[in-house]
């Protein structure tokens, strides 16, 4: 099982000094991988609706220091040797979908092929509109094609698309990603247009346990949205095997209820013992990877915690 920590994208955390000491710190801990959130700006007036909260607000509404998210991904890159480095994940029609597809293969070329793209569609209507991003109605659409055309400029020789929302043609498209097989793509989200998308285009599906409209906060309703992925995959023609499963929580231990909302055993809530039951059974279930935000208002308190989870959790996985 792979065990990965969200970076800090705002804040004083989030400096180069800090960064630096925290991603080598992971390292030196074992952890496989660092996940890195995206938005380019925080508008002021916010009415939609942060799905990952039971009041649906968006915790830090106002708070506009944040470090753009693929710059500070390189950045985390250059300064680590072994640490993965995942967008987690990169709303895909924030960028234009030729820049985005060269920003990401050189990253992944600078970082020895270290890159992981968690994608997903977007959620903040304000922030589309603020950056002069595609239709926020479309952008379903607009997320499938970008990544199709991802792949053919990753994967062509002479690459090429004609689509609704992207064009190209006559190219050099170089260097190409590291990996060779592409830079995986992990699919976030929960609702079923991020389920059907996973089956048909993504590697891995990799949602997030909290979304109070799509609950997979135990262990049989999480089982349950890996049945509907392996059938949706099926019917898209593809083996249902070759989707990996990465899950993400961002809250973990006595501070969660223990039950969930089926009644069931909360995932993740409770002592060391539990939540390593819980890492088993998921790995029963296929799960390859899973991350965790940890606390603390320094560097030395996040490794803190980052290490005493590894000792009382990991250890007994």
């Amino acid at each position: 099982m792979q065990i990965g920590f969200s970076a800090p994208t705002a804040g004083p955390l989030a400096s180069a000094d800090n960064l630096t000491r925290l991603a080598t710190g992971a390292e030196d801990l074992g952890y496989h991988y660092a996940t890195f959130s995206d938005h380019v700006v925080i508008p002021t007036d916010i009415e939609a609706r942060y799905p990952y909260s039971e009041s649906g607000e968006f915790s830090t509404a106002g708070n506009g220091e944040r470090n753009e998210q693929l710059i500070e991904l390189a950045f985390v890159a250059a300064r680590t040797s072994r640490l993965r480095l995942v967008t987690s994940v990169m709303v895909v029609p924030h960028r234009p979908a030729v820049l985005a597809a060269k920003q990401l293969a050189t990253i992944d070329v600078l970082s020895g092929g270290r890159l992981t793209l968690g994608i997903g569609a977007g959620w903040m209507r304000e922030e589309f509109e603020a950056i002069d991003a595609p239709d926020f109605d479309r952008r379903g659409k607009v997320t499938d094609e970008y990544v199709a055309a991802f792949r053919e400029l990753w994967t062509k020789e002479r690459p090429k698309f004609s689509g609704e929302f992207v064009r190209f043609d006559n190219v050099v498209f170089a260097p190409k990603p590291a990996q060779k097989a592409g830079i995986p793509i992990w699919v976030g989200g929960e609702s079923g247009p991020a389920l059907r998308r996973t089956a048909r285009l993504g590697d891995a599906w990799y949602p997030i346990g909290s979304n109070p409209a799509f609950p997979l906060d135990s262990l049989a309703r999480f089982q349950a949205g890996v049945e509907k992925l392996r059938r949706l995959a099926a019917e898209a023609g593809r083996d249902p095997r070759s989707i990996g499963l990465a899950f993400r929580f961002p809250r973990y231990g006595a501070a969660l209820p223990d039950k969930a909302g089926d009644g069931e055993r909360r995932l993740f809530s409770g002592a060391a013992a539990a939540i390593a039951g819980d890492i088993r059974a998921l790995a029963t279930l296929g799960v390859g990877a899973i991350d965790l935000s940890f606390g603390g208002d320094s560097v030395a308190a996040m490794l803190e915690e980052m290490k005493r989870f590894t000792g009382e959790v990991m250890a007994k996985v």
